[in-house]
């Protein structure tokens, strides 16, 4: 992510016609998120209609829980028959997100030897992740604590594509800007064939993706280093 994210999500909401007079777009550059950290996610409101752009726990907790940790990874959705999993069918149906990147890392080869990658629009432009979301309520916090809710998310993936293939099995399902309303619409009920939709519209976007070798580099590292490709540092 960027600071010009801020502006072409406003740009964004702004050409729908639905901007709150309250939106306020404030994400700072962050180049090593990781899950369970905060990801921004655009989401549109069951009950008010509105777009809302958000800081979301990168991990979907389902409101069964009764811990925001869960016993299995949840960062990750395969959008293979996903409907019909008991963790994904709620939110498949009314709570879906658009994931905001400027890009994401792979890493190529056996564990302990990998090779990290930065793959990315070659334009720069911002991606939008098919995503789905869930809020987990902490029971620990009272009533009139405004902490007592956290926003958790998702992002879909699907087999890789034939580009990618080589670096990674998987790829997260990005979708084209032209679909974001439509994927996060919670009028349309989702189902197994919304999410196929949104799968062969992120096959032909990720066919189009640039990919970069970078350094390798620790969790606590951030910063646009982390992104510059090797063969230009």
């Amino acid at each position: 992510m960027d600071d010009r994210v801020n502006a072409e999500i406003t740009e964004f909401v702004e050409a729908t016609g639905r901007r709150p007079e309250e939106w306020t777009a404030n994400w700072e550059a962050d180049y090593n998120i990781a899950p369970t950290d905060d990801i921004p996610v655009l989401i549109d409101s069951p009950k008010t209609r509105e777009l809302r752009f958000e800081r979301a726990h990168w991990s979907l907790v389902p409101s069964w829980s009764d811990t925001l940790k869960l016993k299995f990874p949840t960062f990750n959705a395969r959008a293979e028959e996903i409907a019909e999993k008991s963790t994904w069918k709620k939110p498949v149906q009314s709570h879906r997100a658009i994931v905001l990147a400027r890009g994401y890392y792979e890493w190529q080869g056996p564990k302990g030897s990998k090779t990290p990658f930065f793959i990315r629009y070659p334009e720069g432009r911002l991606m939008g992740f098919a995503g789905l979301y869930s809020w987990w309520r902490d029971h620990s916090k009272a009533d009139d604590d405004p902490d007592r809710w956290v926003l958790t998310a998702t992002i879909l993936t699907s087999d890789a594509v034939q580009t990618l293939a080589d670096i990674h099995d998987r790829n997260p399902v990005i979708l084209p800007e032209e679909m974001w309303q439509h994927w996060i619409d919670p009028s349309i009920v989702g189902d197994q064939a919304l999410v196929d939709e949104a799968v062969r519209a992120g096959v032909a976007e990720a066919e189009t993706l640039r990919f970069d070798q970078v350094a390798p580099f620790k969790t606590s590292d951030d910063g646009p280093q982390l992104i510059r490709p090797v063969d230009a540092a």
